[in-house]
């Protein structure tokens, strides 16, 4: 998906008119529009702004390929367990894996 569809998606979900994205990074919902559009690319400046104001990192909205989207809240806790000792991570993960599978066994059988 590309950087202009990327915003596009992210604000449609948020609810945020191109006027009011524009208003809170400093430029305008004209300029949104052509972002959005492919015509012009934004700054990395005005592109971090963007990232920040929807939610999600710089590194999501830039780059191509098979990245999913990751919040910042996902991510500031994925950087926190990163810092537990090796014995608490498995522990966190075995969890994670469990919700995980029961989630897909719901999902397959409903």
């Amino acid at each position: 998906m590309a950087f202009g569809q990327k915003i596009t998606m992210l604000r449609k979900q948020k609810k945020i008119r191109q006027t009011d994205l524009g208003r809170a990074v400093g430029t305008s919902g004209d300029i949104i529009g052509k972002y959005e559009r492919g015509e012009t690319l934004p700054s990395i400046e005005m592109a971090a702004k963007i990232a920040d104001c929807l939610g999600v990192t710089l590194d999501y909205l830039v780059k191509d390929g098979e990245y999913e989207q990751i919040d910042k809240v996902t991510l500031s806790r994925l950087k926190e367990i990163e810092k537990l000792p090796q014995e608490l991570k498995e522990k966190i993960y075995f969890f994670i894996d469990v919700a995980v599978r029961d989630f897909k066994t719901r999902q397959a059988y409903s």
